[in-house]
């Protein structure tokens, strides 16, 4: 028995990394995930490792979100657990960032979050349950520097979560967060984690001496999406292996 038999599971962003993690361990738990990315390939490798189904989305576009949203409920009749995961930074100080990029950045990290509440959440409040789990970052906790701009949209996506808790209790609705803190991941890699002097840095920082993997965001997400958190809402996670603290 797995704590999430029976479940249908959107996860966005699930074609790699700690959304790739996140989607292989509620599929192991026993939900039916739904992988979605807008990267169709990697979606459909996930989805066909997992035996889930894998759907090319663009979480930035509302109408892709809401015909993701759709055909989910057209095939399956119900969604049981949303994870918000598709994120996306690029790292410079803030003055001498590109506005182009605060755009995208908002798009992904916030709006599409947004998109994806707006078209589950009154399918959720039909039913009478569901769990929303959005993933934000230590950054929009404590800060982080040269991510300003993505700071500021997953503070965004913390402050939304503790909102839509409070809204949609009553329909027996949870939304809680998990914050990761450093990951080992493509897109860590890309914003400069391969750089052995920060990654060094880092690691010397973090209580448990190592950079996050994506299995260790997953288990977090399985609980908060599980009847085993069914008496927690609007709360904020960080998964940084001591890194922050609260």
């Amino acid at each position: 028995m797995g704590k999430l038999d029976d479940k249908i599971a959107i996860v966005t962003g699930a074609g790699q990394g700690i959304g790739r993690a996140i989607a292989e361990k509620l599929a192991a738990e026993g939900a039916t995930v739904v992988v979605s990315d807008i990267n169709e390939a990697t979606a459909e490798e996930t989805a066909d490792a997992i035996g889930g189904l894998g759907v090319r989305a663009d979480v930035t576009d509302r109408d892709s979100v809401n015909a993701l949203v759709e055909q989910v409920h057209a095939q399956f009749g119900q969604i049981d657990v949303l994870v918000n995961n598709a994120g996306w930074d690029r790292s410079s100080p803030f003055v001498d960032s590109d506005p182009e990029d605060w755009d995208r950045v908002i798009a992904i990290n916030l709006y599409g979050v947004l998109h994806t509440c707006k078209a589950v959440l009154p399918i959720m409040a039909a039913q009478g349950s569901g769990s929303v789990v959005n993933l934000a970052s230590d950054a929009g906790r404590v800060g982080s520097s040269g991510e300003a701009v993505y700071s500021a949209a997953k503070g965004g996506v913390i402050a939304f979560t503790k909102t839509i808790a409070r809204e949609m209790a009553r329909h027996q609705i949870r939304a809680n967060v998990v914050s990761p803190g450093p990951t080992d991941t493509a897109l860590f890699a890309s914003m400069g984690g391969d750089n052995p002097k920060l990654r060094e840095g880092l690691t010397r920082a973090i209580p448990f001496r190592r950079l996050a993997r994506p299995a260790d965001l997953a288990g977090a997400v399985a609980f908060f999406a599980s009847d085993e958190a069914s008496y927690i809402t609007g709360q904020t996670v960080s998964v940084s292996g001591g890194l922050t603290m609260s």
